[in-house]
């Protein structure tokens, strides 16, 4: 796959997730240095930082009003742990651009509802388990985090 131009959905935002989860399966090769093909190649060890790395995390904006998406969910363990994240590790993206995508979080972090990123910790951010299913075409931006190791 070459330069993120693999998929051609319409959607940009959706092409990007696409190379991400390629990446995440490590079938992707990097050929730009902007922040979500570094992430990608990252955690493909295509450069200094890539080893023990599994995860490329993203904060979606929202179409109406470009304001960051925040999931919602249960810890899988307890249905009584509610919790909110902006950062999420995208799981599976099917052809209609509908994304699973799972909560990220520091699992030190106290406040199980940030209002804005800034506010959500990240260091470490792990995976939840906590999974949600969002239709792409409903954002129009993406940003990529730098690559972590979210297991």
């Amino acid at each position: 796959m070459g330069c993120g131009k693999e998929f051609s959905t319409g959607n940009c935002v959706c092409d990007i997730l696409k190379d991400i989860v390629e990446a995440q399966q490590d079938v992707v090769e990097n050929c730009c240095i902007t922040s979500c093909e570094r992430s990608i190649s990252d955690l493909l060890g295509e450069s200094d930082n890539g080893n023990g790395l599994d995860t490329v995390p993203v904060i979606l904006y929202c179409k109406d009003g470009c304001k960051p998406f925040k999931g919602f969910g249960a810890d899988p363990d307890d249905i009584g742990d509610m919790m909110a994240s902006f950062f999420f590790r995208v799981k599976r993206v099917d052809d209609d651009c509908c994304a699973v995508l799972e909560l990220l979080r520091d699992p030190h972090d106290n406040n199980p509802n940030p209002c804005d990123p800034v506010e959500q910790d990240t260091k470490p951010l792990r995976a939840t388990g906590i999974c949600i299913t969002v239709d792409l075409n409903c954002f129009c931006h993406v940003t990529c985090l730098p690559a972590v190791s979210a297991f």
